[in-house]
Parts: structure tokens; C-alpha cells; sequence
């Protein structure tokens, strides 16, 4: 069960980050794992105050040059940034409401859930969370959180890739795999 929905994770983060876009890819890639790392040796606040800074030196430094550009070509060609600034970026209720609805009816789902792990609705299942929580004390003292995270970006990046060019190897070693736990279960 956990490998088919590995796998149909696989598939909706594929079609959501259009991978197959090169530069695409590159860019938001390289830029999370830059802040991931950046993390790693900075606070949050530090990284978030560093990224402002070199994103306002690079619009900062823009500007005076096209600004001296205009001067010395004597044109007018106005601010370079104006189309930027003239678009509406508000954000709508309409789709406020669709994504708090959506956050709202996952963290409701969620508790329903965890409160019945906690109080035992089902002892099965509370001791599957349980055996599962005690598997991730192990995680994390073999890893930081941040660790975690970039391994999960570059798993994100290169698992569709993988999966696609070795797709009928995958399948049917998942294939095995599930027959083996089915039968552990059975027995």
C-alpha cells in the first residue's frame, strides 16, 4: 500500500513540476537546494534577510543602470520595472477561500485521524502508529530534519526520471515486494 502511494505521489509531483522542462527544473532546484543548504549553516531569519538583500541589490542595481543608460542615450523610455508594477498581484477571495477550504478540510481530516490513533479506536492501527513512530525516533537521530528535506528534494527531482527510463523493472520488483508483505500478513 505505502509503495503504490509512493508511486501515485510520484506521478501527481511529476505532472506538477513539469521536470521535463529543463531550465525549468535547473532553476527551481538549484534555488531550493541553495536555501536548503543556506539553512544548514544560517538561521532562517539570516537566510531570509541574505536572500532580500541580494534580490534588492540585483533590482537596485538595474535600475541605476538603465537609469544612467537613459541618461547618457537620452531617451525616455521610462521605469524598467513598470510593467511589473502596474500588474495586479492581489489575491482574490474567491481563491483565498478555495485553498482555506481545502487547509481547513485536510487539518479536520487529520485530527479525526489522530484522534483516533491516540485513543485506540482501532488497536491495530495505534500500534502500526506506534511501531512507526518508534522507526522515525531511529530517523532522527541518524538525521537532521534539514537533511531529511534535501534528500526528499533530490529524491523529488530524480525519482521520475528514474522511474520512467526503469519502469517495468520497478513495477515488478514493487510487484514482489507487495506478494511478500501480502503473504507475511496472511500468515
Amino acid at each position: 500500500m505505502w509503495f503504490h502511494f509512493s508511486f501515485c505521489f510520484v506521478n501527481f509531483l511529476s505532472d506538477l513540476l513539469y521536470w521535463r522542462d529543463v531550465k525549468t527544473t535547473g532553476v527551481v532546484f538549484g534555488a531550493a537546494l541553495l536555501l536548503l543548504l543556506s539553512l544548514t549553516a544560517c538561521s532562517i531569519v539570516s537566510v531570509a534577510s541574505y536572500v532580500a538583500l541580494v534580490l534588492l541589490s540585483v533590482t537596485v542595481s538595474f535600475r541605476i543602470y538603465k537609469g544612467i543608460l537613459q541618461a547618457i542615450q537620452k531617451s525616455d523610455e521610462g521605469h524598467p520595472f513598470k510593467l511589473y508594477l502596474d500588474q495586479d498581484v492581489a489575491l482574490s477571495e474567491d481563491v483565498a477561500h478555495k485553498y482555506s477550504d481545502l487547509v481547513l478540510a485536510r487539518v479536520n481530516k487529520t485530527i479525526v485521524e489522530l484522534r483516533r490513533l491516540f485513543l485506540v479506536d482501532d488497536l491495530v492501527d495505534s500500534i502500526k502508529f506506534a511501531i512507526f513512530m518508534w522507526i522515525l525516533t531511529y530517523v532522527g537521530a541518524l538525521f537532521n530534519g534539514l537533511t531529511l528535506l534535501i534528500l526528499g528534494l533530490v529524491g523529488v527531482f530524480s525519482f521520475p526520471i528514474v522511474y520512467e527510463k526503469h519502469q517495468v523493472q520497478i513495477d515488478r520488483s514493487v510487484g514482489k515486494v507487495n506478494n511478500q508483505i501480502k503473504d507475511i500478513v496472511a500468515k
